[in-house]
């Protein structure tokens, strides 16, 4: 199969051929009987379809329904990082698998113990509630998360208290939204920010076979209620002005946009009528965004602690290392074509045409 997805099929007159054609010369090539027989198999197909978005529509309801149970176990975690509720010593209690403590001699033990105790007496006491920092932690050591991260993000991410996700109601169009909660801070007046993803389930009916399932299609923001002067969004920048004809200057000064994570809130729009260089850099724009989008749902979200200690940071840059490793092996094999190489790796020569 080449790069356009052409493949070299068996010509229905009885060579196999090399030359590799499309499926619409295919169609043209095969006997009538045999196309009306391909046309009731590509029928079928369409019915498949039909069935894998039925199919994808139990999993949304099966993730509403999952989601429900998850909730008061996110809420939980939410009062424990906000210091709204602080866990017993037994919701403490946790088996690290490496225990260093384990590991320490017993004079080493006690030198610890007491170098722990002194430090315990000298430092002042921290009258600090919760986990701080917790969100923002996250986002400073995700990769995908730290390349949207401005400085003057920062403080205001301090305030971030959760992130959730919600799923669209039965009957209605699949969607979700993501939610961002904040406490009071002097910044914006929003209590939660909020970014929904629309996605279509079904498959396009002019090009039904091209259906994988559910994809994102749109998403909308929201608007944020900044505070006079606190909008990172955009910076304030003077530019000097000469009259052509008086020969006066005077100083302008007008917004511009700024980098900042809280555009997130404000996604572009591909519009039709762009020029082609727009609407590529729109539709680029549009599709690191809906990955964003389901990262949170599906990683951030879920394993939120995992990546404030950077676990599961670590065991996700694995799996792309494994998968960058495997594509590198399967490069060099392709590679792989002087007499000197290993028989056994050697890629399969093209046959010549043969008569059925």
């Amino acid at each position: 199969m080449d790069a356009k997805g052409n493949q070299g099929v068996q010509n229905p007159g009885g060579n196999v051929c090399e030359k590799a054609v499309t499926f619409q010369e295919l169609e043209s090539m095969l006997p009538k009987a045999v196309k009306r027989r391909v046309h009731a198999l590509k029928r079928l197909q369409v019915q498949c379809a039909n069935i894998e978005a039925k199919f994808y529509e139990e999993v949304h309801e099966l993730e509403r329904k999952y989601s429900t149970l998850y909730q008061p176990l996110f809420d939980k975690r939410r009062d424990i990082v906000t210091g709204t509720v602080e866990p017993t010593d037994a919701e403490c209690e946790w088996q690290s698998d490496g225990d260093e403590e384990d590991a320490l001699a017993e004079d080493v033990k006690e030198k610890a113990t007491i170098e722990d105790a002194t430090k315990e007496e000298t430092a002042p006491q921290e009258d600090s509630k919760g986990v701080p920092e917790f969100w923002l932690t996250i986002f400073k050591s995700v990769d995908m998360l730290s390349d949207m991260l401005q400085e003057h993000d920062e403080p205001i991410l301090k305030h971030l208290k959760d992130i959730q996700v919600k799923f669209s109601e039965s009957g209605q169009p699949m969607s979700f939204t993501l939610e961002f909660h904040f406490e009071a801070n002097s910044y914006f007046n929003n209590a939660v920010l909020t970014k929904v993803y629309k996605m279509k389930a079904e498959p396009d009916e002019s090009d039904p076979f091209s259906f994988e399932g559910p994809e994102i299609v749109d998403c909308e923001g929201c608007q944020i209620d900044w505070h006079k002067g606190k909008d990172v969004t955009v910076k304030t920048i003077k530019k000097k002005q000469k009259h052509k004809g008086r020969g006066t200057v005077r100083t302008v000064t007008k917004q511009v946009p700024n980098d900042s994570f809280f555009n997130f809130f404000n996604p572009v729009k591909a519009s039709p009528d762009a020029e082609e260089d727009d609407s590529e850099f729109a539709l680029a724009t549009l599709a690191s965004d809906f990955e964003i989008g389901h990262f949170f749902r599906e990683r951030i979200i879920p394993r939120a602690v995992l990546y404030f200690t950077g676990e599961a940071d670590e065991s996700f840059e694995e799996e792309e290392m494994e998968d960058e490793e495997e594509q590198d092996e399967e490069g060099d094999e392709d590679d792989e074509d002087d007499g000197d190489s290993d028989p056994k790796k050697q890629q399969p020569q093209p046959a010549e045409c043969k008569q059925q």
